[in-house]
């Protein structure tokens, strides 16, 4: 094909696949003829690859470097995407038989940048208009067998939020849901499942309201908040109630322990090693997760406990809302909410209620371990008081009634009485803990003697 292009255009695309790389097939001689190409007389060649096999395989052949120019594309934006689907959109129309409203058009860039992020766009808006179009054509052609009058072949703005949500595992509710409405009775929602942290509620609904009604930079993530206080008060399970209540599930909630953290080098577990490292392969584990998964709530537990190097990671997501990983793919942290938990200052907060004096002498510890840059840009510090009895009596109560969904699942009703639960928060002898020994006494005094009555009877 090399000397059929002399008078043309000889196109390469992906060329790095003909230097190096995992396949170590005989391309020796592919790889020479490329190399000649570039040295012909005049030739018009154009290639493409990657940002990141470029910088792998690409930079360090002169033959290519001394003899092009590079043009880096970028991704296009929402409106210029909208624009090339409108140029394909005939195209589909023709090759499926339907017809597509223009607004499927925008519902589909809009919903590939959001929750496609994997593929860039425009290609993640094209694969969601190709897979809907397909979904419609086959649903045309079940309806004509039976009711061959209906008008069934039109893509519209429903029948792509069906396919976002198959492709992405999201549910259709979560992305087409009446947001406004669900949001609105935020607190409501949060105070049923934590108890005794009222202003914590407060405080992190008012902050992720005001970005989803869109008042925040839509780079940055939804919310970032430090949580202070004392073991067992309800910051990771604040952090749980949250990842259900926005996006569907507490597996949308990744928690990551910074005591794992405290020397440098773990910097790569996290975001991956350079290409040609060990185990640059895997990528890392904060940033393969939020590519994989972009709305999800990051918990960087004990943050007081990390590496340096780290917490500049985490000033990077907060200020830029993006990671790049050693082999140079960005994660988009834009739908994602980052909590950092500390025991910072815990001892002033083992009361009931937090006064301003409490409140300032915390601050102070705060900026005694982390600098005032990494203060100022968190949404809210939030503090959290010592729970009161009356707290953990709630507590129980809902510990139980999971308890108790477990049961009924085995075809048993637990009943309890007032002096059982009594005793059950008398066995509480760590009272330092807060609501973290009640879950123990739980398993110690009920689950494990059911489990025994099940397997005896």
């Amino acid at each position: 094909g090399m000397s059929a292009a002399r008078r043309g255009i000889l196109f390469l695309p992906l060329i790095h696949r003909f230097f190096g790389g995992p396949i170590k097939a005989d391309f020796n001689k592919a790889t020479s003829l490329v190399q000649k190409a570039f040295l012909d007389d005049d030739p018009v060649i154009i290639c493409t690859t990657t940002e990141q096999e470029f910088q792998a395989r690409i930079q360090g052949v002169s033959t290519i470097m001394e003899n092009s120019q590079i043009i880096r594309v970028e991704e296009p934006s929402m409106a210029e995407t909208v624009q090339i689907l409108e140029t394909i959109a005939p195209h589909l129309e023709a090759d499926y038989d339907i017809k597509i409203e223009h607004e499927a058009l925008k519902i589909a860039a809009n919903m590939a940048q959001r929750y496609l992020t994997v593929i860039p766009l425009p290609q993640s808006a094209e694969q969601l208009m190709h897979r809907t179009a397909a979904m419609v054509n086959m649903g045309k052609q079940t309806h004509l067998a039976f009711r061959p009058n209906i008008n069934d072949e039109t893509l519209d703005v429903e029948d792509v939020t069906l396919v976002a949500s198959q492709m992405t595992g999201i549910p259709v509710t979560k992305l087409g849901a009446d947001e406004r409405l669900r949001y609105a009775n935020m607190v409501e929602a949060l105070s049923e499942r934590l108890i005794g942290q009222e202003e914590a509620v407060q405080l992190v609904s008012r902050a992720i309201k005001t970005a989803r009604v869109g008042l925040k930079d839509p780079k940055r993530p939804i919310g970032t908040f430090l949580f202070l206080g004392p073991t067992g008060v309800g910051k990771t399970e604040l952090a749980r109630v949250l990842a259900d209540f926005m996006f569907g599930s507490e597996e949308n909630l990744f928690p990551l322990d910074m005591s794992e953290y405290k020397d440098e080098s773990s910097i790569n577990r996290l975001i991956g090693s350079s290409v040609g490292y060990v185990g640059s392969e895997d990528g890392g584990q904060l940033t393969e997760k939020i590519r994989q998964q972009p709305y999800t709530i990051v918990l960087f537990d004990e943050i007081e406990k990390a590496h340096p190097r780290i917490m500049d990671v985490l000033l990077q997501v907060m200020e830029e809302g993006r990671l790049t990983d050693g082999r140079g793919n960005t994660a988009r942290f834009s739908e994602a909410v980052v909590i950092m938990t500390s025991n910072i200052g815990s001892e002033h907060l083992m009361v009931r209620h937090i006064t301003d004096e409490i409140r300032e002498d915390i601050m102070d510890e705060v900026l005694d371990f982390l600098r005032p840059e990494f203060v100022n840009r968190l949404d809210e510090v939030i503090l959290f008081n010592a729970l009161s009895d009356e707290d953990l009596e709630k507590i129980l109560d809902l510990l139980i009634s999971k308890e108790n969904k477990l049961a009924v699942e085995r075809g048993l009703t637990l009943t309890f009485t007032d002096g059982a639960k009594r005793w059950l928060l008398a066995q509480n002898d760590e009272p330092e803990f807060g609501a973290r020994p009640l879950r123990r006494i739980l398993r110690r005094n009920l689950r494990e003697p059911l489990a025994d009555f099940l397997l005896r009877y």
